[in-house]
């Protein structure tokens, strides 16, 4: 890739272009980034969390400006822009306020008395590569925390919103952050590469693909890097019974359909029991079936394009793969006619092994849905996932869908609910989805070094 670029997905339009960064440019980032540190580390917590609290201000400020440039530069309708500004207001206040509490010492209760006590440092400059999926909430997952404890960010968008990035880095120095503690930089990925070499570079966080992360782990690894890696996901919706399907099917739709599908936590695969399985199958359908496209720049569209038409070309290719293979195509299966990377919402059934569908992430509006006789069969196909990340039950018996998602292979479950968000729950996979956790208090429990300081009794 030679320019980062802005295409607006609901037409195909290329709206703005922008250079990658040359080596000067790099070089004098990294300076800018690790002298930053030398001074925010040493600045008092209460005044990170100061300047964080006025970011957290900004973006509710600018929350429809924001969200009018991710609608056109990743296709996400207005209303769910909004959503994500206000959630991304949300993290930055719950770290300028919870902050300090997590960073106070922790005293230990040693034998031979004496004091020990474990104090929580920053370690450096960190690396940021982020997606274009949510622009502005998966930078706030890993900077908010990060610039809370000390920590200073070089940051890497996504190639697809570069305005966005752009915006990000305005309001970090809107809201007052000194010069070189957060940096924008348009990388290709030999200079990603490089810059995770770096020895002024202590970390690097990743939420993207699995390709991605397998590359980025490489390097770190190599350079004895501290690494982060949010990746894909397959989530199961397991339906175990319901005392009201209509509502059981409308989440079910919710979790699937969100930002067009293109959410690594969206429920991907609809595990239901036999009894229930084809009136499942025939109300999710009929929801599917409703859903219409329009533009995202309109307030009443829930349903946008997808992030580029590659995205929903590699969709459809998914998607032709299982019905060519065998499984039931229920509705949808194709691009959208007219201009815009849309996909028609997509139900598949009768997926079996072999078939992409049933192995691969599907990231965008298409659903599978399998039949199983009972909890065991649910639980082992919802294992069966490379992928660990989130997962679904719902029963009315609560306490069966808790037994049921203590054995789930995963690093989040929901019971009676789809995947939610919120700054104060840890977020993070296992398996093929990743390393480390996000958000909450882990989220300052990644990029830190947990500092032992030792006074023995006399």
């Amino acid at each position: 890739m030679t320019a980062y670029k802005t295409v607006n997905p609901a037409t195909g339009e290329t709206l703005k272009e922008f250079p990658l960064a040359t080596a000067a440019e790099v070089e004098h980032a990294l300076a800018a980034s690790k002298a930053a540190f030398d001074d925010w580390q040493a600045a008092p917590v209460e005044a990170r969390t100061k300047v964080i609290a006025r970011v957290a201000e900004l973006y509710r400020e600018r929350r429809d400006e924001l969200a009018r440039l991710i609608a056109t530069e990743m296709g996400k309708p207005l209303a769910q822009s909004r959503g994500e500004v206000g959630l991304v207001a949300d993290i930055y206040d719950y770290y300028a306020e919870e902050g300090p509490a997590f960073l106070k010492d922790e005293v230990l209760d040693v034998k031979g008395g004496g004091e020990a006590v474990v104090r929580s440092a920053p370690v450096g400059p960190l690396l940021g590569i982020m997606p274009w999926n949510y622009p502005y909430y998966q930078v706030a997952r890993f900077a908010a925390p990060n610039l809370v404890l000390g920590n200073t960010i070089l940051l890497k968008h996504a190639g697809s919103c570069p305005q966005s990035a752009l915006a990000i880095e305005q309001i970090f120095k809107d809201a007052g952050l000194p010069e070189g503690a957060y940096i924008n930089l348009f990388l290709s990925n030999d200079q990603v590469a490089e810059v995770i070499a770096d020895d002024r570079v202590q970390g690097v966080s990743l939420t993207g693909s699995e390709r991605a992360g397998s590359a980025v782990a490489e390097v770190a690894g190599r350079n004895l890097k501290k690494y982060v890696l949010e990746l894909g996901g397959s989530d199961p919706f397991i339906v175990l019974d319901s005392d009201d399907l209509d509502a059981t099917v409308k989440a079910a739709v919710s979790g699937r359909m969100g930002n067009a599908g293109q959410a690594c936590t969206a429920s991907k695969r609809f595990i239901v029991v036999e009894d229930l399985y084809e009136a499942f199958v025939e109300k999710f359908t009929a929801r599917m079936s409703a859903i219409k496209p329009g533009d995202p720049l309109l307030a009443e569209t829930r349903f946008g394009p997808l992030s580029s038409q590659s995205a929903a070309d590699g969709l459809i290719e998914q998607i032709q793969d299982a019905v060519d293979k065998g499984a039931t195509l229920r509705t949808g299966g194709h691009h959208v006619e007219g201009p815009g990377a849309y996909v028609e919402p997509t139900v598949l059934t009768n997926v079996t092994p072999g078939m992409r569908a049933f192995s691969e992430e599907l990231f965008g509006p298409a659903a599978v849905i399998y039949k199983v006789a009972g909890v065991e069969e649910a639980i082992e196909l919802a294992n069966g996932s490379p992928y660990g990340l989130g997962g679904a039950v719902f029963s009315a018996d609560a306490e069966k869908a808790k037994d049921v998602a203590d054995r789930l292979d995963t690093g989040m479950v929901f019971i009676n609910s789809v995947a939610e968000t919120q700054a104060d729950l840890p977020f993070g996979g296992v398996k093929r989805s990743g390393v480390g956790r996000e958000l909450a208090r882990f989220g300052m429990d990644e990029f830190v070094n947990k500092k032992l300081i030792r006074t023995p009794a006399k």
